[in-house]
Formats: C-alpha cells, sequence, structure tokens
C-alpha cells in the first residue's frame, strides 16, 4: 500500500513511517496541513493518516476537502485530542476511524488493514500470475511453490504490477504508486528494481511473466499472451 502521513511532529512522523515500511508500504510524509491537502487530493493512496491539530489546514477541514472532490480513500485520524466532539466531528467529515496519542504500532497497522478490508476487500486476497503467487498478509511470494525472497521495495513493486495484470504500467504510473514523491523521477531505478525482480522471479528457467513495452512501460501476464509483444 502507498500511505499518506500528516503530522507536524517530526519524532512521530518518522515512528511511523518507519513502522510502515518495515510492513513494506510506500510512506509519504508531510508536516502541514496545506500541502496535505494538496497531496492527499493530488495523489492516489491507499490510506492516509491524519492528525487534527495542524500548521495551515487542520485535520477537519482536510478530510472534507478529500472527501469534497470525490475521493474516497480510507483516513485514520492520529490525534492527541481525544474528546468526544472532536472524534465525531472527524467521523462526520468522512473519517473511517479515529485513534488517539500515545499509540502503539501494532494498534496502527491493525486499523489500517481493517479499514481498508472494509473499503477494498480484494486488497488482502491471494494474487496470481501463471505459476507465481503473492500473499499481501503474509508477504510472501511463490513461483511454482518455491519461495522467492524479495526485499521490500521489489514486493511493492510486484504488488502494484499484479493488481494491475494485463495493464501496460508506465514509468510514471510505477513512480507514482510504488515510489514516494520526493523520489528522482530522472533515475533509473523503476528498470534496475524491473531487472532484479524478473531475475528473481524467472527462477529455474521459468517463462518471463514480465514484458518491457518500448515506449509505453511494464506489463506482467501470462507467457501466452505476452508473446504477442515479442514478435
Amino acid at each position: 500500500m502507498k500511505i499518506l502521513v500528516v503530522e507536524d511532529d517530526h519524532s512521530i512522523s518518522e515512528v511511523v513511517r518507519k513502522g510502515l515500511q518495515a510492513e513494506s508500504h510506500v510512506v509519504d510524509t508531510v508536516d502541514n496541513g496545506t500541502d496535505g491537502s494538496f497531496m492527499a487530493r493530488t495523489y492516489e493512496y491507499d490510506t492516509i493518516v491524519l492528525d487534527h491539530a495542524l500548521p495551515g489546514k487542520n485535520g477537519i477541514t482536510i478530510c472534507k476537502d478529500v472527501r469534497g472532490c470525490g475521493k474516497n480513500t480510507p483516513i485514520l485520524f492520529l490525534s492527541v485530542t481525544g474528546d468526544s466532539e472532536t472524534k465525531v466531528q472527524a467521523l462526520d467529515s468522512g473519517a473511517d476511524d479515529y485513534m488517539t496519542k500515545p499509540f502503539s504500532l501494532s494498534e496502527l497497522y491493525s486499523r489500517i488493514k481493517a479499514i481498508n478490508r472494509r473499503h477494498s476487500p480484494v486488497m488482502h486476497t491471494e494474487l496470481v500470475v501463471h505459476d507465481l503467487t503473492l500473499d499481501p498478509k503474509t508477504h510472501q511470494v511463490f513461483r511454482n511453490g518455491r519461495r522467492v525472497s524479495l526485499t521490500g521495495k521489489e514486493f511493492s513493486l510486484l504488488e502494484y504490477m499484479m493488481r494491475n495484470k494485463s495493464v501496460v504500467l508506465s514509468r510514471t504510473m510505477i513512480m507514482e504508486h510504488v515510489w514516494t514523491v520526493d523520489s528522482d523521477p530522472f533515475s533509473n531505478t523503476v528498470e534496475a528494481h524491473i531487472r532484479n525482480l524478473r531475475k528473481k522471479i524467472n527462477i529455474s528457467r521459468k517463462p518471463d511473466l514480465i514484458a518491457n513495452i518500448a515506449g509505453h512501460g511494464y506489463i506482467i501476464d501470462e507467457p501466452s499472451r505476452l508473446a504477442q509483444y515479442r514478435r
């Protein structure tokens, strides 16, 4: 998943970012409400973790901004403010859940998974392309029953591609969904990760499942369907 954390306390933001990255998620962080509202409305995220009291726009306003532009991205408030009135305002403005600080990372992660299950149950089902399987719940990948060991970024890349099986994904689309917004768009990081991923999943001379469509991007699909791109 790609997650936006809007939190002005740097120490809390870093704890959340590192904790979620350890679970193989891509995390963008921002420390004010004005930028947070812009990013939440401009980019595609699977979840937004949102503080209430922020410089610029507060969390309630950001939540209304997001819902007002038609986005139904799951939003979890994470705030030191625990009074009932603020919680009701947050939920009425479109938030899906509300946690108060201090908090445990394990509970935060469980709640993120819970609101995503409610929004998109398919996010947690096993993904399959030919004899390649990926389990989002256990973070395990198998090719023909044999375990494939991937880095966190490789796992996120493969998961994104498998969720979009048979779709040609441009380099820009991959960067926006698998890398943070501050990543260098001119680096060869996408190409390098695709190359390493192909090496790892093409074990025991198995047929290639990823194709490079010159000038367009990358696609993952059944070997029989990829044949058309190699003619």
